[in-house]
């Protein structure tokens, strides 16, 4: 570390330490021949293992930024590679990250009036640095990379994860950026990042500082603004928060630009929404009127009433049966639902609609939440009624939702988002003894898979108290015994056998070093093997589920070997390195 008080290049004074990070620390220095401050970025070399790695991306990223000229960009002045350390002199920043300003408010969301500000600027600082002649993704926007100095303005800071955009590319190389705020086709197999995956991670950092609610913790979903906040509910901001954070990026806005122009009108959007919301109200106060004729003769005004929910509660769920389309059907399932949280009807019907073809789908998953996550005012969400007035209904439903994320969703993080709704159902009175053993086992595994993040294999598992051995066994315990008596559905136990060969061909070289035994993993293919014989195909989906299962079952088999593969000296043979682990890209292909 630097000395405080010592004099770096014959001209910048050490003055204090001011921030900390994994790899380097950031002091306050003065230049005393022009007396203005700087701010110093230290890299120790020997804290690095691999620091010619980490130099050539310091040295990437403070050439990009030379090449910058903007306000709201910090400025690369010098540049000291010395023997012991390398030295970035930038702009000294003066104020607080806006992670910072979150962490003060203690959850409670920041005013709209600063966060569109801010917002604005982002935009505009975003919209300069894909406007260059090499346009630049910035790729990590979240609160922690924005400073806002004491006149408001702010700073966009860290371009560690900054690309270059390619036109010829079809993906990325890398899958950088943060969870929650970062977009999907980050996570790889979906193209390549661009300007639009900027305008994502915006929105989700919008979405962070207007709610409160980190999109980067537990439940990882962002909501509705309305459903959150209910004041939102309808809004400009909520619905300009809700198109950046699109998962199809031909959903979201497609410039900088474009969303701009949205920020400046969400005035007018309120008004329009204002207006609208008064016109329902309006119709409801008519409709209530006419409903109090309907009853008023009944000799009991509560049964009256209750009938006429139910007739219109079942009105709701055949109009959605009989729907032109997708979107009106939910809909309708969704006003079912609003209108009686504690029938499960709607809540199983809108489920049955989306998991019908066997895939969950991002904007599918939109539907549901937002179904299920109604609210009228006060924070208690229709699901949160479902549990209190029919929780056998509840768990049932919870246990169906977090099967269809498990085996049907297709976004990265199907196993986190499975594992959230298990939880929900672990200690149910309300489910057989196989459904929570399924629960308990799919939750762990969900959790375990949510941690070893999208490439799998780099969890650390002893600094949560658990080990791949604990992995294997929970591996080996959902696939046990006869799977279509289990789960009562081929696609299903289908899926679980595709989960445990794929995780064996991901992880042999950690189960082995758990101490699982090359013949424990040959049983365990065998098994899966002998299982397939044993689910007949219900449809062409189950026979190409089969049929990726069996060609990933050749591949783990080749990885277990030559992992366990030992040197033979007398003949000559070299043992053979495991293959690298798979992309997400590779990954999917692999899983059909």
């Amino acid at each position: 570390m630097l000395e405080i008080g010592s004099l770096v290049d014959g001209k910048y004074r050490i003055l204090s330490v001011v921030g900390r990070g994994g790899m380097s620390v950031v002091y306050l220095a003065i230049n005393e021949r022009a007396n203005k401050t700087w701010a110093i970025k230290e890299v120790r070399k020997d804290g690095i293992s691999d620091f010619e790695v980490v130099k050539q991306g310091l040295v990437v990223e403070t050439e990009m930024l030379k090449s910058f000229d903007h306000p709201h960009l910090p400025s690369i002045v010098d540049v000291l590679d010395s023997e012991d350390s390398f030295l970035i002199v930038m702009d000294f920043i003066e104020g607080q990250s806006l992670q910072k300003v979150l962490e003060k408010n203690e959850g409670r969301p920041v005013e709209k009036e600063r966060v569109l500000e801010w917002a604005k600027q982002l935009c505009d600082v975003l919209g300069y640095l894909h406007s260059r002649e090499r346009p630049i993704i910035y790729r990590d926007m979240k609160p922690a990379n924005v400073m806002l100095q004491p006149d408001e303005s702010i700073m966009l800071i860290d371009f560690g994860t900054a690309r270059e955009f390619k036109s010829r590319s079809v993906a990325d190389t890398t899958c950088l950026g943060t969870r929650g705020y970062a977009a999907p086709e980050q996570y790889g197999g979906m193209g390549q990042t661009d300007a639009r995956t900027d305008i994502y991670c915006l929105g989700a950092t919008l979405y962070h500082l207007l709610t409160g609610q980190s999109p980067a913790e537990y439940p990882y979903v962002m909501y509705p603004l309305g459903k959150v906040i209910p004041e939102y509910a309808g809004s400009g901001l909520e619905k300009v928060v809700q198109k950046c954070t699109q998962p199809n990026p031909d959903d979201r806005y497609q410039s900088c630009a474009e969303l701009l122009y949205a920020l400046d009108h969400v005035d007018e959007e309120d008004d329009r929404a204002r207006a609208a919301q008064n016109k329902k109200w309006r119709r409801f106060v008519a409709a209530c009127a006419v409903c109090a004729v309907g009853v008023a003769g009944m000799i009991g005004c509560r049964l009256g009433w209750n009938e006429q929910i139910r007739q219109s509660y079942d009105a709701f769920v055949a109009n959605a049966q009989n729907a032109p389309d997708v979107n009106t059907a939910v809909e309708y399932y969704t006003d079912a639902i609003a209108m009686d949280p504690a029938r499960a009807d709607a809540y199983n019907e809108l489920i049955a609609m989306m998991d019908r073809d066997y895939k969950l789908a991002g904007d599918e998953v939109q539907h549901l939440t937002a179904a299920f996550m109604h609210t009228e005012g006060g924070s208690r969400t229709s699901i949160d009624t479902l549990r209190e007035q029919n929780p056998e209904a509840h768990d049932t439903l919870a246990y169906r939702l977090a099967s269809d994320y498990y085996f049907f969703y297709t976004g990265t993080d199907r196993r986190s988002k499975a594992a959230s709704w298990y939880a929900k159902v672990l200690e149910s009175a309300h489910l057989t003894q196989q459904q929570r053993q399924i629960a308990t086992s799919l939750h762990k595994i969900g959790n375990y898979y949510d941690s070893l993040g999208a490439g799998g294999g780099k969890y650390d598992f002893a600094a949560q108290g658990s080990t791949y051995l604990d992995y294997w066994k929970d591996l080996v315990e959902v696939t046990d015994g006869d799977l279509m008596e289990r789960t009562g559905h081929a696609y299903i136990a289908l899926g679980l056998y595709k989960d445990l060969v794929y995780e064996i061909y991901n992880c042999t070289p950690k189960f082995k070093q758990a101490g699982v035994e090359q013949s424990e993993m040959t049983a365990q293919l065998d098994k899966v093997r002998q299982g397939l014989q044993a689910i007949p195909p219900a449809d062409d989906e189950d026979r190409q589920q089969v049929a990726a299962i069996e060609k990933m079952l050749t591949q783990a088999e080749s990885m277990v070997n030559s992992t366990f593969m030992t040197v033979d000296a007398t003949a000559g043979q070299t043992q053979t390195s495991p293959q690298d682990e798979p992309s997400d890209q590779q990954q999917q292909e692999t899983e059909g």
